[in-house]
């Protein structure tokens, strides 16, 4: 109690202690020391014997839950809205007055996106903001999206010969339905994100003992995690038959599972993981594509071997897809070790 006197002092309801000792590493183990079954009768005791100005009894019920707001229901559905105009003007338009819609319409849908993940379920606490390297990476990483698979495949075909234009004549295709399919996916990202934190806000307040509390969180961030890709796969499929395209299931939907779980663990208070593996494949990838026209310098073919390989054999959307994907297994076995604790889901650095 004197080590965590603190902690104790500032606290609302034992629960708030007990996530608290789980994150300077007191397991249920070190709780039978102190003669308690675990970590949450321990954090019951200490909340009752520390003194508190204004002291009152401990809170039975669950601990207050995000609640769902119009305001930020609302701004979830801006970054979609924002990309499917930039799609019909870029449609409509040809020339230079395409290149000012294209313009116009990026920097429209970077604010809707800045908006929509800076309030709700999306949004996390300000010590916890993710670096402007991560949304560097991030951007890149949407950029490729929209470019990437365009640039290799005419790279490895010798070209190409200009800068792409958006129209049948381009010298290389941009995939405007992944885009379009990443932005509406904001709307399912965010009543994913809501649903997690309820739920496991609620199995906290249940809960007896760490590993209890982690086993029945875990089942439940898997659930939401495949509903979103559900999500997402139906918005795909839609935006490809809006426009044309064939879905990139694989590349988009690895992308768009990498952007969740980073997003997700950075709202919980876990930002160091999510920095390093979206550098790192965004470093991969710019490597890959690098690759290609490395491989044209005399001498250096063995260097773009990898990636034509497995272009030829799966198409350039591949390459994205492993990177991506990888990454997201990564994130997504971290994120189980993690968003698992009671210690992500304290009542402190709650979304606005």
């Amino acid at each position: 109690m004197h080590r965590h006197r603190e902690l104790c002092e500032r606290a609302v309801d034992p629960l708030e202690i007990a996530a608290g000792l789980e994150a300077h590493g007191v397991t249920d183990r070190t709780a039978t020391r102190f003669r308690h079954r675990d970590v949450f009768s321990l954090a019951e005791e200490m909340y009752a014997r520390v003194p508190r100005a204004g002291d009152t009894a401990p809170r039975s019920e669950a601990p207050d839950s995000p609640k769902v707001r119009a305001d930020w229901a609302l701004l979830t559905l801006l970054p979609g809205a924002l990309c499917a105009a930039t799609v019909t003007g870029l449609r409509l338009t040809e020339g230079r007055p395409r290149l000012a819609v294209a313009v116009v319409g990026v920097f429209a849908i970077s604010l809707g996106l800045r908006a929509a993940v800076r309030r709700g379920p999306l949004s996390a606490a300000r010590a916890w903001h993710p670096t402007t390297s991560t949304r560097a990476w991030t951007c890149g990483l949407l950029a490729y999206a929209l470019l990437g698979d365009g640039l290799l495949a005419a790279g490895i075909e010798g070209g190409p010969d200009g800068p792409p234009t958006g129209g049948s004549g381009s010298p290389w295709p941009i995939a405007l339905a992944s885009v379009l399919a990443l932005t509406l996916a904001v709307v399912p990202a965010a009543w994913c994100a809501h649903l997690f934190a309820v739920r496991a806000r609620r199995r906290l307040a249940t809960s007896r003992g760490l590993e209890e509390f982690a086993s029945s969180v875990r089942p439940l961030l898997l659930g939401v995690f495949g509903l979103f890709l559900c999500a997402l796969g139906g918005l795909l499929a839609g935006s490809g038959a809006w426009l044309g395209e064939p879905p990139a299931y694989a590349a988009a939907g690895a992308l768009g599972a990498l952007l969740l779980l980073a997003r997700l663990l950075t709202v919980h208070g876990f930002t160091h993981a999510p920095a390093v593996i979206l550098a790192a494949a965004g470093t991969a990838q710019a490597l890959a594509l690098v690759s290609v026209f490395a491989g044209r310098l005399p001498g250096c073919s063995l260097l773009a071997r990898p990636v034509e390989t497995a272009a030829a054999a799966w198409g350039p959307g591949s390459v994205p897809a492993l990177v991506w994907g990888g990454a997201a297994l990564v994130l997504l076995i971290h994120a189980t070790r993690t968003l698992t604790r009671a210690s992500a889901h304290a009542a402190h650095g709650d979304t606005p």
